[in-house]
């Protein structure tokens, strides 16, 4: 303990030990102060600037301390000085007094405060760094509270002191001239419980909320700033227009027309968006295929002699292709329009934020979606433009198996690709500058995926940095940067570009609004998906920042209750349980936080992990690779996160996503019988690991000798 320390808890122990011994107490109560009322009078009379001196320290030093006796002392600043005199020496006095209190708080108990506890008091810390002030000033204006206990906890948190003092100054000025307007007539007050009546104490409360709603009120202002360059038509043509027909767009529409509000859904190219014709459903019915292809050379591992099979690449187009066809009734405008939804092909152009331009027309709006989605990222990289390169868009139009295909990037769409194209019959390299692949999971999942592909004869190339692109002769060349920084040539037949995508703000109306975006790009959306302008929303790829279909559904609906009701109530989404998954072999699925992202962020966590090479229903199906692995508050079964590495991941994470969506804990699951044999009951087995992990280890020895003696 520092010098400061030892200092200032001396000064307390001593003032603590002087309270008791010389009995200060019985000089700070009402009987008292009255008793002595004309001799504080006639003294003052006769010694004005001592009286205020003397008054003034007395004060500061009972807040400080934070003795009790700071009514009464506010109520002789009224007796003695007068209602001017006294709110003036009893406001600065107690503001004073307090912010000691606060400082000593702050010099001997914060540091151990928050070096203890501070993980659980993150989320107070912000909310005390975002609206310390608000808190603060709602607390001092009613006097429910103690405010020496104020004082004592806001010197634990991060406010600074100047916002503090100046907080107090202003938020007990009015309690304070309460309380020294009463003083003036010390002599005939009964007790100290008279002076706040259930009125005044709920007038207060009510001032407390004015600066919460002051708040609320800015931030409308705020939010209707730009709005107000334009001018609301007079008549609307339909409450909601809907821009792009992909999952959040269809959600959203059907959704508005399911509520019975009139609704104009527009996209200027196919229904169904990315997922159904460029994304979800082609690469999975892809990964189909390439799976089919691998287990006919696996087919002797089960005792299957002479099975063979030649891959048709054509054919599995086709029959992608084919898929896609089959689905599309569900996204048609024909089921949409059946459903009460205006569908209209064209290009929108949002004008204002009440009127959206198509086809020349002009469709005026009480709100508008924008769920334009993303397309391909694609880096500037010398030489890459003059290459005939894939991406996932149209990678789908290939009718001919590339012999070399290289892959750029190691997420999700990169792994599910090279993978899928490797088991087909092409020779796969994939590059990506990370350390390992699939880079937000942990590295325990991505090293099993990194192992599968390994072994299927994938080159990796991690830790490389494309440098240029060119062609030749012998055909297309990227030269890349090892990690010892000599450079590698790769030679390709074609190129895959699989760096992530970019969300479409361009090109309809958002620049000449000026519609504020994220640093990734994306449009910046708060809670409720609402954008600057509250009449124009936004969900999907295009706000951000889950680029998953579920969440583009997920985040339409909150979207759309907002754009139809929410000037009645506000629908906030909440992202805590976001779950995931990337289609390789094996799968990686994930939901809530894992190892990697709970130490980011200071969390601490129990780690339980159940390996399938223990699991029966999975060595029965040759797949006995990969594990559960769950993440758990300390001494509770809550559930931050769980990961998912082996087959079917994709299904198997549901079980967690079920439990924490509904606060339930790891008991839950262990209490719930799984049917024999499954790959589900790998979840149960990992509760029960949990549960087993916490048995008390000392009393096993009791209870041997128990059943010992039953023998």
């Amino acid at each position: 303990m520092n010098k400061a320390r030892l200092f200032v808890l001396a000064i307390l122990v001593v003032a603590v030990v002087l309270y008791v011994m010389l009995d200060v107490g019985q000089y700070l109560n009402l009987a008292y102060a009255q008793s002595q009322l004309d001799t504080l009078r006639d003294f003052t009379r006769a010694n004005f600037a001592l009286s205020t001196g003397l008054y003034f320290l007395a004060y500061v030093v009972v807040t400080a301390l934070s003795l009790p006796g700071a009514a009464i002392m506010t109520l002789l600043g009224g007796a003695i000085f007068g209602l001017g005199w006294g709110v003036l020496l009893a406001s600065f006095a107690s503001t004073i007094g307090a912010t000691l209190a606060f400082l000593a708080s702050r010099l001997l108990l914060h540091d151990w405060v928050q070096g203890r506890f501070g993980k659980s008091l993150k989320t107070i810390n912000k909310g005390v760094e975002r609206d310390g002030a608000f808190y603060l000033f709602s607390l001092r204006l009613v006097p429910l509270f103690p405010f020496f206990l104020i004082n004592l906890v806001m010197g634990l948190t991060p406010i600074k002191t100047v916002t503090f003092y100046w907080v107090s100054q202003v938020g007990m000025l009015l309690g304070t001239a309460v309380y020294v307007n009463a003083g003036v007539e010390l002599g005939q007050l009964s007790s100290l419980g008279g002076l706040l009546s259930g009125s005044l104490i709920l007038s207060f409360a009510l001032l407390a909320m004015l600066p919460w709603v002051g708040k609320a009120v800015v931030a409308l202002i705020r939010r209707n700033r730009l709005a107000r360059a334009y001018k609301k038509p007079a008549k609307y043509d339909t409450n909601l227009v809907v821009i792009g027909a992909g999952s959040g767009g269809l959600v959203a529409s059907i959704v508005a027309a399911g509520a019975k509000a009139s609704v104009t859904l527009i996209e200027k190219h196919k229904m169904g968006g990315d997922c159904l014709n460029t994304g979800c459903v082609p690469s999975k019915s892809l990964i189909a295929s390439a799976k089919v292809a691998e287990t006919i050379r696996q087919a002797e591992s089960f005792g299957i002699k002479g099975a063979s099979g030649q891959v048709d690449f054509a054919a599995v187009m086709e029959r992608v292709h084919g898929v896609i066809k089959t689905i599309e009734p569900h996204d048609s405008v024909e089921r949409f329009t059946s459903l009460g939804v205006d569908c209209v092909q064209g290009e929108a152009f949002i004008r204002s934020p009440w009127s959206v331009e198509v086809n020349g027309r002009t469709i005026n709006t009480r709100a508008i979606i924008v769920a334009t989605g993303a397309r391909p990222f694609i880096p500037e990289v010398a030489g890459l433009a003059d290459i005939d390169y894939l991406h996932s868009d149209n990678v789908w139009e290939l009718r001919e198996l590339p012999k070399r295909l290289l892959v750029l990037g190691g997420g999700p769409i990169g792994c599910e690709l090279a993978q899928a194209f490797s088991r087909l019959g092409s020779d796969v390299t994939l590059l990506d500058r990370a350390d390992h692949l699939m880079g937000r999971e942990d590295e325990d999942a991505s090293s099993i995926v990194e192992q599968a592909f390994r072994d299927r004869g994938i080159e990796l190339l991690l830790q490389h940095e494309m440098k240029m692109f060119r062609s030749d002769d012998t055909g297309d060349c990227l030269t890349a940067t090892a990690p010892d920084g000599t450079l590698k040539e790769i030679h390709f037949d074609k190129v895959l570009v699989a760096l992530g995508r970019k969300p479409n703000v361009e090109g309809f109306g958002l620049e000449e609004l000026k519609v504020p975006l994220t640093g990734s790009g994306a449009i910046q959306v708060d809670s409720a998906m609402r954008t600057a302008y509250p009449s124009i929303l936004a969900c999907g790829d295009v706000a951000g920042p889950y680029q998953f279909t579920h969440m583009a559904s997920f985040q339409a609906w909150y979207a759309t209750l907002n754009a139809l009701a929410g000037m009645i109530k506000t629908f906030r989404a909440n992202y805590r349980v976001v779950p995931h998954a990337t289609f390789t072999d094996p799968e990686v699925a994930r939901v809530g936080l894992n190892e990697k992202e709970a130490r980011e962020q200071d969390i601490d966590y129990e780690l339980t992990r159940y390996d399938l090479d223990h699991l029966d229903r999975a060595l029965a199906d040759g797949n006995a690779h990969g594990f559960v692995k769950v993440l758990t508050a300390p001494g509770s079964d809550r559930i931050l996160g769980a990961s998912i590495v082996g087959p079917h991941a994709g299904e198997l994470i549901g079980s967690f996503v079920f439990a924490m969506t509904h606060n339930m804990g790891l008991k839950k699951i262990a209490g719930t019988t799984h049917i024999y044999p499954t790959l589900l009951e790998a979840n149960r087995f990992t509760a029960n690991a949990w549960r087993s992990a916490r048995v008390p280890a000392k009393l096993l020895p009791w209870a041997e000798r128990f059943f010992k003696s039953r023998l």
